[in-house]
């Protein structure tokens, strides 16, 4: 078929999938554009490798970036701000319960000033900044819930059939040579794993919403709705096959199965099953990785008993670290003189470019090479939270809940083999977004599909077991509310937002 013929039907298409999949009775404000341009953004390439004028990694740009994705990501962030500025209410009620992210900011720009270059690090941690930003948006909508539907639907909806279009039809942007001479299908994005990562978290999410359709028997226009999601769903796995990241296909499958398991009947009626369904993934993962059995699942998989030369790039790291307790600084290791050591190291293992490695390939080991043990434990606690404020979330919205819980617990497995942690990735917009939906639902904030609940003494959200519960925590630390007040964060809490709302 002509490229020009498959664009234009491909455009079509498109247009007809956000025709089914339209709601006149859901009303987001125009801010929801803003997360879904930068998730464009982020789910794909930066803007000035579209247009040719930037090339990662090259000399000294790798210090610099580009100014044109500078001043594309400063304008959102700036208008995000003015967004929670004008929400500043719902935002200071999402950021109380989430304090512990907080603690994680404010240590990454402490650490700025032992980095290497704190100028580098400082602007990377300033741009760290729009991930929660977006997040924040999203879930101070009028209907959260409502509005991540949207979101993730006009991401899907753009992003995934022009991956396919582009690896169908324009081969030079679509498909890439490794520098093992392998070509590999990249889509939108400028590798497989970043496009494997997109795919499997917007398959997720579809999944779910297929499941949900499926139930939902007497929603108005559901035939439309399941034709359009049921159609990005099937392009979601295609993709994933035609994409071979290992990783991504697993944390799907895993993630779809945490999502049917915690809609079963006997799981719903009785929540604390989830924490047994849970407890035996983490077991047999765990054990999996400390008996040696990782080695027969990864050849299963189809990859090397080395994971890809993963434990080779591990054990480097390990023996270059600067600072055990510390680290280099907030995304300051890749450019910080340590790296060298690292690259040596490679090179006397018989490596051959070293030097074009820029991730850890784990999540946890490149937080430790960033932010030494202190960091490993504040991301760590904030995958707990996380966790808890899911089973919360379970146990007033099962539904909705069941998601949260896949999406938390997909994050701690991705992050064993790849950085799932960094700033302006897919698997950490996603973590961020899951817990501050988790705590909102576990806190009372919003209901699923409902508007944010204003806290009050009484407010009718208040009553029966939920409310109870609820009243139990505003009881302790993560109390939200008194009265109609929300009480002081800690002392730098504010001063750190307001910080970010200057710049």
């Amino acid at each position: 078929m002509n490229p020009s013929l498959a664009s234009l039907i491909c455009s079509c298409g498109i247009a007809g999938l956000f025709y089914l999949d339209r709601d006149k009775a859901i009303r987001t404000s125009k801010a929801l554009w803003l997360p879904t341009i930068y998730l464009w953004i982020i789910g794909s390439r930066p803007v000035s490798v579209w247009l040719g004028i930037y090339e990662p990694g090259s000399g000294k740009t790798e210090l610099d970036g580009s100014p044109t994705d500078a001043a594309i990501y400063g304008l959102l962030l700036v208008a995000a701000i003015v967004v929670l500025v004008l929400r500043s209410r719902q935002t200071q009620r999402f950021l109380a319960a989430n304090w512990l992210i907080l603690i994680y900011s404010f240590y990454c720009l402490i650490s700025v000033a032992w980095s290497f270059h704190p100028d580098v690090a400082f602007k990377r941690w300033i741009k760290a900044f729009d991930d929660p930003a977006m997040c924040l948006v999203i879930i101070t909508e009028p209907q959260p819930i409502e509005a991540l539907k949207r979101l993730i639907s006009r991401v899907g909806f753009i992003l995934l059939p022009t991956s396919l279009l582009l690896i169908k039809y324009y081969g030079d942007l679509g498909r890439k040579y490794t520098p093992d001479g392998v070509l590999t299908n990249t889509g939108v994005t400028t590798n497989k794993n970043m496009l494997g990562v997109m795919l499997f978290i917007v398959s997720l999410y579809t999944l779910w919403r297929v499941i949900s359709l499926l139930r939902a028997r007497n929603q108005p226009g559901r035939g439309r709705h399941l034709l359009a999601q049921g159609t990005l769903l099937a392009f979601g796995v295609a993709l994933l096959a035609m994409a071979d990241s290992k990783t991504s296909i697993a944390c799907f499958i895993l993630g779809g199965g945490l999502v049917v398991a915690t809609g079963l009947r006997a799981i719903r009626s009785r929540p604390g099953r989830v924490h047994a369904l849970c407890l035996g993934v983490f077991l047999v993962g765990g054990l999996t990785m400390f008996l040696g059995g990782e080695s027969g699942v990864t050849q299963a998989m189809g990859r090397k008993p080395d994971l890809s030369g993963r434990t080779d790039i591990w054990g480097a790291l390990i023996a270059a670290a600067p600072d055990p307790i510390f680290g280099a600084g907030f995304e300051s290791f890749w450019i910080s003189p340590s790296v060298v050591k690292f690259q040596q190291t490679l090179k006397s293992e018989g490596w051959a470019h070293p030097e074009q490695l820029n991730e850890a390939h784990d999540g946890y080991l490149e937080v430790y090479m960033n932010l030494g043990l202190v960091g490993v434990a504040l991301i760590s606690l904030v995958l707990v939270s996380g966790y808890r404020y899911a089973i919360r979330a379970f146990r007033r919205s099962p539904s909705l809940g069941g998601l949260l819980i896949a999406y938390v617990v997909v994050a701690v497995f991705y992050s064993i083999t790849e950085a799932g942690f960094r700033l302006l990735f897919y698997p950490w917009i996603f973590l961020l977004l899951t817990v501050f939906a988790a705590s909102g639902v576990a806190f009372g904030l919003f209901d699923e599909g409902a508007s944010i609940i204003p806290i009050s003494r009484g407010n009718s959200a208040a009553s029966g077991p939920a409310g109870r519960d609820l009243k139990r925590e505003r009881s302790r630390l993560y109390s939200l509310a008194d009265g109609d007040r929300i009480r002081p964060l800690p002392i730098f809490m504010p001063a750190v937002f307001g910080l970010s709302a200057r710049l």
